[in-house]
């Protein structure tokens, strides 16, 4: 049987020498930490309300024909025709992604809170995340008691045809989120 050696003593020597002289430059070993929960995996902590998926992104746009094409043609994604919802002040495209969509928002008049936004950021930008969950009214009212403000009295009917509601962007770390019944 033989030996391989990759590095001689003179080496190895001079590898400690150099680790010790420059600690900062050693590769840190990342620690590796399991989630552990004392609940059994079928049992519920807390609320009686889950999140689900990512439904969307929601992007808002000053020019939806121009952003549309841009995804169908550029991109090369599937691409929905747009779809007026007054209730809410704008007209959707949806982008099909596979695991989620891009929602392309544009104002429907003066008054949708998506032509304030497009006021602020002429060019567009991110709106909102849309998150699924299995109880959107569980979830209203476990949230309002943890003092999370909901943008709307009661759910509204969103653009897939199910009940959504808004979570304030200052109480969720700057982000709008919209919650939609899965």
């Amino acid at each position: 049987m033989f030996e391989v050696h990759l590095f001689s003593k003179e080496d190895y020597r001079w590898l400690f020498y150099f680790s010790v002289l420059f600690p900062r430059l050693r590769t840190p070993v990342p620690t590796v930490r399991a989630f552990v929960t004392n609940q059994p995996s079928h049992q519920v902590a807390g609320p009686v309300w889950n999140l689900g998926r990512l439904n969307h992104v929601a992007i808002a746009v000053p020019d939806l024909e121009k952003a549309k094409e841009f995804h169908k043609s550029v991109l090369g994604a599937q691409v929905s025709e747009p779809v007026s919802l007054p209730e809410h002040g704008v007209s959707v495209v949806f982008v099909n992604l596979g695991n989620t969509k891009v929602e392309l928002l544009h104002p429907l008049g003066n008054n949708s809170p998506i032509a304030g936004f497009l006021q602020k950021n002429k060019a567009g930008g991110m709106h909102h995340i849309c998150i699924e969950v299995d109880d959107i009214h569980a979830a209203v009212m476990d949230l309002k008691e943890k003092k999370i403000r909901i943008l709307s009295e009661e759910a509204k009917i969103g653009a897939h045809g199910k009940p959504v509601v808004f979570l304030h962007p200052r109480d969720c770390g700057g982000v709008l989120i919209e919650l939609e019944q899965a």
